[in-house]
């Protein structure tokens, strides 16, 4: 017994030594994992730290804004937050889920949904850009892997009256349409980086380590006038509205600068509610739709044919009996207006003798003529979807669509490009680039005629506003109008529609000494007035009046009593 027992004795001894040794081991190794990480290798357990709490989180560049040419903001950013959530933070079984899915007007399957398809992410947005009393009520709620994200929102102060001209960004700040589009990469700023804490809920703590800081976008100072652009765009909705018109647009132009002054379409819409729009809404008319001109381009026609040496303002062209028989086709005029001058053929706004000034000229330079005036060329606004408009084929060119073409048939033009065209009337022969952004030095441009047949013109174009001619609507009181009336028949698969018209006026004031050169162009009016002189001019009218007064235009043409008074 004694030795069985000294036996158990041994063995008892034998198995304490090893449970001794195995702690004696499990402490050196425990110690020297603890010196590994603390003394030999301590970049672990911060690597490990860092990557459960700290976070690079982008810092939102503020998007620059864009104002008109008087410093009032057309497009400003203002702050906002976004709701998103961590779905590896946030349990399928978070009880006060139903409470956020009610308040970001959601359902809450979907949102589990995101929370069970999403395991491998680590942001998921919940709602974009919500108010801030929505946002304080989601911080309140205080749940786990829920947060707030700082963005910005557009805003557009002018709304519809300038819609199509500044355009819109989209739900990230990114520019969609418009000068928005155009300049987004000058408006859009540098997003900047900051290392940020989570606390044991995942919520980001206040503060963090700026890495590299913000740059906002610069901001963009155009040519228009906000508050002739309210003028032009009522004076156009009221002439659609009127004439229960399917369209209208208004282009207005600085002869000397080349800047756009103001812009209107219609229909417009809203940029801050796009809800329910189409993506036909957007496009501004005024660059991209194209129609033809009609005898807006009379003028042009009478130009070449000055030039060409065989025509002056003594030439009498024969209309009689106001029935002109083309290649079978007949060309009149709204009557029988017999032998008339060149300054008549503008005023009466004579088809027959426009026509045969085009046929007794080298089609050619004819064609030439009306591309030196900017027709078929971009304008150099490098706006969205610009239409440069068409010219005739000159190699397929028949004896009938150099006829119409004297008369503004067979070509297409944008009311931007037409605009510029009677830019180059009123600057003297000058043809410039169009520019929607506000500039201190005046483009030199390239002469394309002589400052001589530009004046003999302009003159001739007078009569159309005077009693007697076709523009009488678009008189400006104590001012001198340069102008051109037209009505084209709309082109329709196979022809052109007998009771669809585009009335358009183009002109230019003061006349004396041209500053702005406008274009109204209203689509398809119904009703018994339907002419470019009756739609059309009061438009011109009526913007033009407003227009002097705001830009303090002298005027040219006071009466007689007044002007002593203003010498004296």
């Amino acid at each position: 017994m004694s030795r069985r027992g000294d036996m158990t004795q041994q063995v008892g001894l034998w198995r304490l030594n090893l449970v001794r040794l195995m702690f004696i081991l499990i402490v050196l190794g425990l110690g020297w994992r603890l010196a590994d990480l603390q003394i030999f290798n301590p970049d672990f357990l911060r690597y490990q730290g860092d990557a459960r709490h700290l976070r690079q989180v982008p810092v939102v560049a503020h998007r620059g804004m864009i104002l008109d040419s008087q410093g009032e903001p057309l497009a400003i950013s203002t702050p906002v937050h976004s709701v998103w959530l961590n779905p590896q933070d946030v349990a399928l079984d978070e009880p006060k889920l139903p409470s956020l899915a009610v308040m970001l007007g959601q359902n809450i399957r979907e949102i589990q949904e995101k929370i069970a398809t999403n395991q491998s992410r680590e942001f998921v947005y919940l709602k974009r850009r919500v108010t801030p009393e929505l946002a304080d009520q989601v911080k309140q709620l205080n749940i786990r892997g829920v947060a707030l994200q700082r963005e910005y929102k557009r805003y557009y102060p002018a709304g519809e009256v300038a819609s199509h001209i500044v355009g819109f960004t989209n739900i990230d700040d990114i520019g969609q349409e418009g000068l928005e589009l155009t300049y987004d990469a000058v408006l859009t700023g540098r997003s900047g980086l900051k290392r940020m804490v989570r606390d044991s809920r995942g919520n980001y703590v206040e503060g963090g380590e700026l890495i590299r800081p913000a740059k906002a976008g610069e901001n963009i100072q155009l040519s228009m006038d906000l508050r002739l652009q309210y003028l032009t765009y009522q004076a156009l909705k009221n002439a659609v509205t009127e004439h229960s018109a399917k369209a209208g647009t208004a282009v207005v132009i600085d002869i000397h600068s080349g800047e756009v002054l103001a812009m209107a379409n219609q229909p417009s819409f809203n940029p801050n509610n796009r809800h329910g729009l189409r993506a036909s809404d957007f496009r501004n008319r005024a660059v991209t739709d194209l129609f033809e001109p009609g005898s807006t381009v009379k003028p042009f026609t009478v130009t070449s044919g000055i030039k060409s040496g065989k025509y002056d303002l003594n030439t009498i062209i024969n209309t009689h009996p106001g029935v002109f028989r083309v290649s079978g086709h007949s060309i009149r005029d709204y009557r029988d207006y017999g032998e008339i001058d060149l300054a008549t053929l503008i005023q009466k706004s004579s088809n027959i003798a426009a026509s045969k000034i085009a046929l007794d000229l080298d089609p050619d330079e004819l064609w030439h003529d009306f591309a030196r005036f900017g027709l078929g060329n971009a304008t150099g606004a490098y706006f969205p979807g610009e239409a440069m408009g068409t010219m005739p084929d000159l190699s397929s060119w028949r004896k009938l669509d150099i006829a119409t073409m004297g008369y503004g048939y067979g070509l297409s033009t944008s009311a931007l490009q037409l605009a510029r065209a009677y830019s180059v009337l009123g600057s003297g022969g000058i043809l410039k680039p169009v520019t929607f952004v506000k500039t201190d030095e005046t483009p030199k441009g390239r002469r394309v005629f002589s400052a001589d047949i530009m004046s003999q013109v302009i003159t001739m174009m007078e009569k159309v506003v005077e009693p007697g001619g076709t523009g009488t609507r678009a008189s400006v009181a104590n001012y001198r109008v340069a102008g051109k009336s037209g009505t084209a028949k709309k082109a329709i698969s196979g022809g052109y529609a007998d009771d669809r018209y585009q009335s358009v006026f183009a002109g230019l004031i003061p006349a004396s000494s041209p500053r702005l050169a406008m274009v109204v162009m209203v689509d398809e009016p119904r009703g018994e007035e339907y002419y470019g002189g009756a739609v059309a001019a009061p438009v011109f009218a009526e913007v033009m009046t407003g227009a002097m007064r705001l830009l303090n235009i002298a005027p040219d043409a006071l009466p007689s009593t007044q002007m002593q008074v203003a010498h004296k």
